[in-house]
């Protein structure tokens, strides 16, 4: 069965000891079991590794199979399950075991998951989407910490709170409290003392800049590039993502050349494109002719040997390229 996050209040009204939190939401999913935890279950609170499990498996099996085990309500948290893990949930409810109820932390899980598939169609069991929280998603949080707490914010420093959390809501606790506590002493608060309190979440991935680049997201690109430092090592790493996706690019717009669609590009590419992965990469080979993206590929490979011989300034030659990019079009 298909529950969505903000239905978690449903839960205790559901005849399910078994749920599925899939995605890559970690704070959000660290707020649904605290919800369960909340529903009684305030102890007797076991915490496992799928490996674990599957390590002594069979001891794993015959302590839950121990009624003695279950005095009262226990719940059993699975991190890091595969597909594999369903094998146990069949076991378990083979058994009918009652008052435990198991919830099984995974990250995304595309359509063709069987894993996913069996809780989306199983009456008995729970399957939970956590997405990644968006701006807007965070603004609200935001919005209602404030309020509840009567402190006063502008829009244009609660836009600049959420930005700089890179959609987390973990960071966005964390950095709120940090302003709760700055406001003790203030009525208050600037700009520029929210982004000298808050941190960044962390710095944003070479892999994000070069996909965001890739895309001709001008927007998103020149933001990534203004929130980090890169340094000259870095420089040699980014551009070598660079330069394998842009192979990637070529071997796509090859296959494309060859009459087949994009869908199908995407779909027998090796190695695999990961789900979340497929629409960005579809934009890249949107924006790149087959012959645009061959020049950029022999350019890449020149500028990693600039770049390695001229380190004082190669932090300078990786922006130049970046955003000659960005300007121009394919």
């Amino acid at each position: 069965m298909i529950l969505k996050s903000y239905q978690l209040s449903n839960i205790s009204g559901k005849n399910s000891n078994f749920f599925l939190f899939y995605g890559q939401n970690e704070g959000h999913k660290n707020e649904a079991i605290n919800q369960i935890l909340n529903m009684g279950f305030t102890k007797n609170i076991f915490r496992y590794e799928e490996d674990e499990i599957f390590k002594n498996y069979n001891n794993f099996i015959s302590e839950i199979s121990n009624k003695s085990f279950f005095e009262e309500k226990k719940l059993i948290i699975i991190s890091r399950v595969s597909e594999k893990i369903y094998s146990l949930i069949d076991d378990i409810m083979d058994k009918n075991i009652e008052d435990v109820k198991i919830i099984l932390n995974s990250k995304p899980l595309d359509k063709k998951s069987k894993l996913r598939s069996n809780f989306e169609k199983e009456k008995k069991l729970v399957c939970i989407a956590f997405y990644d929280d968006n701006n807007t998603t965070l603004a609200n949080l935001a919005n209602k910490f404030f309020f509840e707490n009567k402190i006063p914010i502008s829009r244009e420093v609660l836009n600049n709170l959420v930005e700089r959390c890179r959609g987390d809501r973990i960071n966005l606790k964390n950095e709120i409290f940090k302003i709760e506590a700055f406001l003790k002493s203030k009525e208050k608060i600037s700009v520029d003392e929210i982004l000298k309190l808050t941190n960044l979440a962390e710095n944003y991935s070479f892999s994000e800049l070069a996909d965001a680049c890739l895309s001709k997201n001008k927007k998103k690109t020149l933001l990534i590039v203004n929130e980090n430092n890169f340094s000259s090592e870095d420089c040699v790493a980014i551009i070598r993502i660079f330069l394998a996706k842009a192979k990637r690019i070529f071997a796509l717009k090859t296959m494309e050349s060859e009459n087949m669609s994009i869908d199908e590009c995407l779909s027998i590419y090796k190695p695999p494109i990961f789900w979340k992965d497929k629409e960005i990469v579809r934009q890249q080979i949107n924006n790149w002719s087959l012959e645009k993206i061959y020049k950029l590929i022999i350019f890449i490979n020149d500028l990693e040997l600039l770049i390695k011989k001229n380190s004082l300034i190669s932090v300078n030659l990786l922006n130049d390229f970046i955003l000659s990019q960005v300007e121009t079009n394919n």
